[in-house]
């Protein structure tokens, strides 16, 4: 199992444990636990509405590519540690890192 930690808009902290091997973004899985996060490109890295900051293990991240780093230019609260949500899969990179949801919500 992979186990990281999503902090919510109100600073709500809880893990979230998935499969290895489950070939999912961290959107499609914050989606699925239900959290409030409107991703109405889809995961085409188009609307930065997946926005998240990483807390903590942003360095085992891989590198942002340009599509993703076009997108979060355009966010007036983007910094150094954000990414968008849809370009993170949920691999054993993941292990320990703490994301906050920094989206647009439903």
């Amino acid at each position: 199992m992979i186990q990281f930690t999503i902090e919510d808009r109100n600073g709500d902290r809880q893990p979230i444990e998935i499969p290895e091997g489950i070939n999912l973004s961290l959107m499609e899985v914050l989606k699925a636990s239900e959290y409030n996060i409107l991703a109405t490109c889809g995961g085409m890295a188009l609307c930065a509405t997946c926005h998240v900051q990483v807390l903590d293990g942003i360095e085992a991240l891989p590198d942002a590519q340009d599509a993703e780093l076009d997108m979060l230019d355009t966010l007036p609260d983007a910094e150094s540690d954000s990414r968008l949500a849809c370009q993170i899969r949920v691999d054993e990179r993941l292990e320990g890192a703490i994301f906050r949801i920094k989206g647009a919500e439903n």
